[in-house]
């Protein structure tokens, strides 16, 4: 008998990707939902929703992810990124198992090793702090029934992010300036999807649900300077000068971590995932953006 899934925030980047790569999964059914089809501010509303559709899943996509805007809007961010987590916590427990997206911005950046599940959490940010609350909604909750993976730098070919903006400028521009000093992973959204869909796969096989707090990028190291140089290179880019920046020279409203690479050896062994290079994900998703 089929699982039945609800997906939150299913328009966005990582929803959208899950729907694209849920067909290849006839063992789950899914209920994709986004703030127009189910309010998960509304606790009342998720109930219903649950008992009406016998949900056994929930995979948690939806966030406020404006880094600068939430900054002046902390009581939106708040609401989508603690509030909205805690109905859902609330809704399911007991009844259904959570496997929810959270953020790198848990941590403040001033390290210079890749970051374990276990390391100290210190957020520099109204989104940072949100997605935190949101952490310890969960596992205050229903910390037996709810998988936390944190992933960074995501991108996909659906909706609005730095690989398209950069695609765009560079052809639009005879330079660029770009940060050179914050180092972390790019993660390709298709990437994430298939995992947490496997990890879906994993629980049903083995008959368990490892709860806990798991780190999922592509593999490797770069800056977002180091990003844009390979962007450029893979979509034919020539005309544009990538010029490297400290952060000091791109200010912005929000504080972003200055080395978030995430250790992710806890989740590549407690699931047997394979994880593809953060340069043969981008190749892929440039082929299938621009065609």
């Amino acid at each position: 008998m089929a699982k039945n899934i609800l997906l939150t925030g299913a328009n966005g980047q990582l929803g959208s990707e899950i729907r694209k790569l849920s067909a290849d999964y006839p063992q789950f059914s899914f209920f994709p939902t986004d703030v127009d089809t189910l309010d998960i501010c509304n606790k009342r509303e998720i109930e219903k929703f649950l008992q009406s559709k016998a949900i056994d899943f929930i995979i948690n996509c939806a966030a406020y992810t404006a880094v600068d805007k939430a900054e002046n809007d902390a009581k939106l961010c708040y609401a989508i990124n603690r509030d909205a987590v805690r109905n859902l916590a609330e809704a399911a427990r007991d009844k259904a198992k959570i496997i929810h997206v959270s953020t790198d911005y848990v941590f403040d950046g001033q390290g210079n090793r890749p970051l374990k599940e276990t390391g100290a959490v210190n957020p520099q940010s109204v989104y940072g702090a949100s997605k935190l609350a949101g952490e310890e909604a969960l596992q205050s909750i229903c910390p037996d029934c709810a998988i936390i993976i944190r992933t960074a730098w995501l991108y996909s070919a659906f909706g609005n992010n730095f690989v398209k903006t950069m695609l765009r400028l560079g052809r639009e521009r005879e330079s660029l300036n770009v940060v050179s000093d914050q180092f972390g992973t790019p993660t390709y959204a298709a990437d994430l999807a298939s995992a947490i869909l496997k990890i879906m796969v994993w629980t049903e096989k083995n008959n368990a649900f490892p709860a806990g707090i798991y780190h999922y990028t592509d593999e490797g190291v770069c800056s977002w300077y180091d990003f844009t140089l390979k962007i450029h290179e893979l979509a034919g880019i020539s005309g544009c000068k990538v010029n490297p920046v400290p952060t000091s020279g791109y200010p912005t409203a929000a504080k972003r971590p200055q080395y978030s690479v995430l250790d992710k050896t806890k989740i590549k062994q407690t699931f047997d995932l394979a994880i593809p290079r953060w340069e043969e994900s981008l190749e892929r998703c440039i082929d299938i953006i621009e065609q």
